[in-house]
């Protein structure tokens, strides 16, 4: 072959690559390499999070807050989560609106930085150690603790105190890497695993709806969810991404060491886990509480049984049941709702699977795992053994507890679950003594020791059912403080402040109060003109008042408003009980306990003291007439002319008055029957007539036709007692144009009102009382018409006059209701001077507070400050303002006040407590006060009376500073049997003397009072100065107490027992007036009142009409002072 000649070329292995492919390999190369980098740093992170760790706890340390005094123009309220809202972090806003318009002034208040106002804003829950119990702390005037709720009740202190095998079972179901100490900067947000199978799960579900998809959820989310999410529950990827950026930034704003924050997780987890709610207890939260709630297993009793060495035998039982029980409540919390009520055989079955991966992972041994298999899952049963939270709160701690859930708008339950401080006005030393001495009052040889058996006194073998009532005041610059509000019910009701109850001669002293001002008023008008003038003076004949005002100040020598009072109070009225009194719509006569008395004729002041019935019911009636006649254009004047328009309007309105007392009656009569029952109530109460019956059955059925009313009368009559002939010419009688209603009442001889009713209920069977009322407007005006004729001016008189006294009341009501009455209407009834309208202990004892305190009303004060939220970024704290009061009496009415009740104890009704309160240098305090009785006793001619309750009440001052009441009642129809009377609070409050003296001190007055409110903060947010504590009650505070075999409804604080115009609720007694001639004889003998009402079962309070309904008789009031 020719040398020349070359083979195919070769590649030469020296020859050089070209540049673009040097670059791509050394591209494919560092992206290899940086991939792989890259993918170890991303798997170091994942492992480590030292990079989150960084970033996020330097984002963290950003975030702060402080506490500023004053409002916050700097604070972010949460708007929902389940444990925000009850820890009352979302209602702060509404709260601070109702305590400041309620005389609270904001004080301090957190500032949010503006890293932490960013961090906020952009939806991200705020990062602070939260608190995993909490609940209502009260504190006493001196910084004891009254009453502390833990909600949960039952938790870990520490991490420590956690079994071993507790915190394993939860890590190994919900978050298995948690505590893995390996790793110290872990972030606990994310389990980058799980969260990975969970996304992939959310996907193929997109594809399968019914693919089980795992959660991503790690104990960190998990809590954030539950406390802070709406509702407690994951509703978007939007709300999860939110819960896993707040749960990163919480872990690290320690720093970025985690292991610390970890454990903490776990602890907080078992504390707070939500697990379903229960009947009679509420929401349940935490491993503590689950336990106790759903299987009644002591939380004591199984750490102590799953902290200790497994066992044997029994002890290995008791241990399988504790895990079983533990490890399903982990598990419930998925579903709790579900598994703790229809689902607990499904929980059963998921408790038991998880039992048995707990031993294949090597967690618990085999045996234990078996002892945990054959026990069964035994869940309380909450109907017959309830998981009812002990609480046991002194009734001045109650008292201030509803007072405060009132303001806020919220309930008890509520309450007790806020994250809420409050300092009260009350001395927990005190308050517990005062307690613990009523209390002992049921020990024979202790009454007997403190002077309490004896005649109208107390006997040996009935102290049990007296129960007691005791409140102290004290007057300070900034209001009155309750330093003692005790009872001996051991039941919710707070008699002092939640009842309504006649309390006998006490109402004596409102009397004499409205007399004084009204003496005040004149001398304003009437002292500046001289003799001459004072006589050209127009008085009416039955203003008896203004006449003597004319006269004195006609004829004395010192014209002063002292001296006037004085004068007042030496005037003479009759104690004879002789006399008749129109009031109330009918007759009454009243009398005097002391039968010695009927001869006197006092003077008021000696009427005071000794208790005096009938010049107190001569002196209510002056007040009444004085007021008639004292309104400019007095309608009383229309009495005098009978052409006078207006007593047209006048007894249209009575007609419409009356008539609706009467419908209410028989609305209760009808209340809950059939219509086949009412028409036999109805016609059985007729005695049986062709006519009668005839005219009631066309009124009740006027399309019926004749047949039907054959039927009809043969069934009443018997057959064949008419004949066909008879029977139309009935059915042509009473056809339903044939007579109007009244005549239709009078032909059939039922009440006209009661006929229409019947025949309402028949044609509208779902109305209400409100549609009846509505309905029969026309009706009740004509069932009147015999009123309006003029030959009837003697009726017509006696109608006017009585809806006279009742505007005359309404506008006593008012003058009583400034001095602190407590009710909405008063009984329009000159009985209402002897106490048959009803009080309140809580309200003399303000009365009281306006004397002592020369006629200024001061708000009355049990809580001084609240703190909410202490050491979180929502902390706000209210302090009270201090109140300048308002004057709502003469200063020299209340010193006349005062020293007519100083009479009382030096020689009146309470001269037992004359010199009995010395202080420690000597000193007499200066003491005063009113007693009065309550018997409420009901007597029917020829039949022995029923008490059904007795009172025994003394309101009183005790020196310059201090006042309130005693009262000492028996509830129920054992009140027969007690004959005490007002001389046993009185002896009462001497034995208690020693007690309270050292409280009564000069010394003793700055020991309770609140530090001063700076200038801002009291300027700040500054509300109804008098609004003070006039709070709702609370929902949970009208509960009822049973108590003597009857329970107690509890009255919310101002409540009304009936309307301004005195008409009352449906379902109440009306306060209609009986025309005259209806009332049966017979007499109702009570106490220094109106009769108290027993109805359904429940003591509802005072009469609130003078006359009873017919059938029962017209009352004769006689005292039992």
């Amino acid at each position: 072959m020719n040398p020349e000649v070359s083979s195919p070329a070769q590649p030469s292995a020296s020859r050089p690559l070209r540049p673009w492919r040097v670059l791509a390999a050394l591209i494919v190369i560092v992206l290899l390499v940086a991939v792989v980098a890259g993918g170890g740093l991303l798997w170091h992170e994942l492992k480590t999070s030292r990079l989150q760790a960084r970033e996020i706890a330097r984002h963290a340390a950003r975030l702060d807050y402080s506490l500023v005094a004053g409002p916050s123009d700097a604070i972010r309220f949460p708007a929902h989560g389940p444990f925000d809202q009850r820890l009352g972090y979302t209602a702060l806003p509404r709260f601070a609106e109702r305590l400041q318009a309620r005389g609270f002034a904001l004080t301090e208040q957190v500032r949010f930085n503006d890293a932490l106002i960013e961090h906020v804003e952009h939806g991200l829950f705020p990062p602070y150690v939260e608190k995993t119990r909490a609940g209502l702390d009260v504190f006493d005037c001196r910084a004891q603790p009254l009453y502390g709720f833990r909600y949960p009740w039952r938790g870990y202190e520490r991490f420590e105190d956690v079994p071993a095998i507790v915190a394993q079972a939860l890590l190994f179901i919900e978050n298995r890497d948690l505590l893995d100490e390996s790793r110290p900067t872990l972030n606990p947000a994310v389990d980058w695993v799980r969260f990975a199978r969970a996304a992939l799960g959310q996907l193929g579900r997109m594809v399968n709806a019914d693919l089980d998809a795992p959660g991503g959820s790690t104990l960190a989310t998990q809590i954030e969810k539950y406390r802070h999410s709406p509702d407690g529950i994951t509703l978007d990827a939007r709300e999860k991404l939110r819960q896993m950026v707040s749960a990163s930034v919480r872990a690290y704003r320690e720093g970025e060491q985690t292991l610390p924050v970890r454990r903490r997780l776990v602890l907080d987890y078992l504390n707070t886990v939500p697990l379903s709610a229960a009947p009679g207890h509420g929401e349940v939260n935490g491993l503590g509480d689950g336990l106790w709630v759903w299987f009644g297993a002591d939380f004591d009793r199984v750490n102590a049984l799953l902290s200790a060495p497994e066992g044997e035998g029994a002890e290995r039982i008791a241990q399988g049941q504790a895990l079983r029980q533990v490890v399903a409540l982990m598990i419930a919390h998925r579903r709790p709702s579900w598994y703790l009520a229809g689902g607990r055989e499904e929980l059963t079955r998921s408790t038991d699977a998880h039992l048995r991966l707990l031993a294949e992972a090597g967690l618990i041994s085999p045996a234990l795992r078996d002892a945990a298999l054959g026990q069964p899952l035994v869940y309380r049963d909450l109907a017959a053994d309830p998981a009812v939270v002990p609480a046991n709160p002194g009734k001045g701690t109650t008292a201030v507890r509803a007072r405060l859930a009132g303001m806020l708008g919220t309930s008890l339950y509520g309450l007790d679950r806020l994250d809420a401080r409050m300092s009260t006005t009350l001395h927990g030393g005190l308050q517990q003594a005062v307690s613990d001495y009523l209390g002992r009052l049921g020990d024979p040889a202790f009454a007997r020791s403190q002077g309490l058996i004896g005649e109208r006194m107390l006997h040996p073998a009935t102290l049990g059912a007296v129960r007691y009532s005791f409140t102290l005041v004290e007057r300070t610059e900034g209001g009155n403080r309750v330093r003692v509000q005790t009872d001996t019910t051991d039941q919710p009701l707070d008699i002092n402040e939640g009842s309504k109850l006649e309390l006998g001669s006490t109402a004596k002293l409102r009397v004499l109060a409205t007399y004084l001002e009204l003496v005040a008023e004149l001398h304003g008008r009437l002292s500046a003109l001289d003799v001459p003038a004072l006589r050209r003076v127009e008085v009416d004949g039955q203003d008896r008042l203004t006449r003597w005002a004319i006269d004195h100040l006609a004829t004395a020598a010192d014209r002063s408003l002292p001296a006037m009072l004085e004068a007042a109070l030496e005037r003479r009225f009759s104690a004879n009980p002789g006399e008749g009194f129109f009031t109330g719509g009918g007759r009454h006569v009243f009398g005097n306990f002391n039968a010695s008395d009927n001869g006197r004729e006092p003077t008021l002041r000696e009427a005071l003291q000794a208790s005096i019935n009938l010049p107190f019911v001569r002196l209510m009636r002056e007040i009444v007439r004085h007021t008639m006649y004292q309104v400019p254009g007095s309608t009383a004047r229309l009495l005098e002319d009978n052409q006078d328009p207006r007593r047209v309007e006048y007894l249209a309105r009575f007609a419409d008055r009356e008539g609706q007392a009467f419908l209410r009656r028989f609305w209760r009569k009808y209340q809950g029957r059939s219509a086949e029952e009412m028409r036999s109530m109805l016609l059985d109460g007729l005695r049986p007539g062709a006519d009668r019956l005839a005219a009631v059955f066309r009124y009740l059925e006027p399309e019926a036709p004749p047949a039907a009313l054959a039927a009809f009368l043969g069934r009443r009559l018997g057959d064949g007692a008419l004949s066909e002939a008879r029977i139309g010419q009935l059915y042509a009688r009473h056809a339903p144009d044939a007579f109007d209603l009244p005549d239709r009442g009078y032909v059939a001889r039922v009440h006209p009102l009661e006929l229409w009713l019947v025949a309402f209920r028949l044609q509208h069977p779902e109305a209400t009382l409100a549609d009846a009322v509505a309905a029969s407007e026309k009706e009740r005006q004509e069932v009147y018409r015999w009123l309006f004729r003029t030959r009837a001016k003697g009726a017509q008189d006696s109608r006017i006059f009585t809806l006279l006294e009742v505007e005359a009341f309404l506008d006593i009501h008012r003058r009583w209701a400034r001095l602190g009455y407590p009710f909405g209407h008063l009984v329009p009834s000159l009985a209402t001077a002897l106490g048959s309208s009803g009080d309140r202990p809580a309200a003399l004892a303000e009365l009281m507070g306006i004397i002592i305190n020369d006629g200024r009303r001061l708000p009355t004060r049990r809580i001084d400050t609240v703190r909410f939220a202490a050491d979180t970024p929502y902390e706000t704290a209210f302090a009270v303002r201090p109140a300048e009061g308002e004057q709502v009496m003469a200063p020299e009415v209340a010193q006349a006040l005062r020293g007519a009740l100083s009479d009382v104890v030096e020689g009146g009704t309470a001269r037992r407590l004359a010199g009995a309160f010395k202080l420690a240098d000597g000193t007499e305090l200066a003491l005063g006060g009113k007693t009065g009785t309550g018997d409420n006793r009901i007597v029917v001619k020829g039949r022995a009376g029923l008490a059904m309750n007795r009172t025994a009440t003394f309101v009183f001052y005790l020196g310059p500073r201090h006042f309130g009441t005693l009262t000492a009642y028996v509830i129920g129809p054992d009140a027969a049997s007690y004959r005490f009377t007002s001389g046993l609070p009185v002896q009462i409050l001497k034995s208690m003397g020693p007690l309270l003296i050292p409280h009564l001190e000069p010394a003793s007055a700055d020991a309770c009072l609140p530090p001063p409110l700076s200038a801002g903060a009291a300027a700040a947010g500054a509300g109804e100065e008098g609004a003070v504590e006039d709070a709702e009650a609370a929902p949970e505070a009208d509960g009822q107490s049973e108590e003597a075999g009857l329970s107690m409804r509890a009255v919310p604080e101002g409540a009304p027992t009936g309307g301004a115009d005195g008409q009352v609720p449906e379902g109440e007694v009306p306060d209609g007036l009986v025309p005259e001639g209806e009332l049966p004889e017979g007499e109702l003998r009570e106490g220094e009142g109106a009769a108290s009402r027993v109805r359904e079962g429940r003591i509802t309070g005072v009469v609130e009409g003078a006359v009873p309904p017919a059938g029962v008789p017209a009352p004769r009031i006689t005292p039992a002072e």
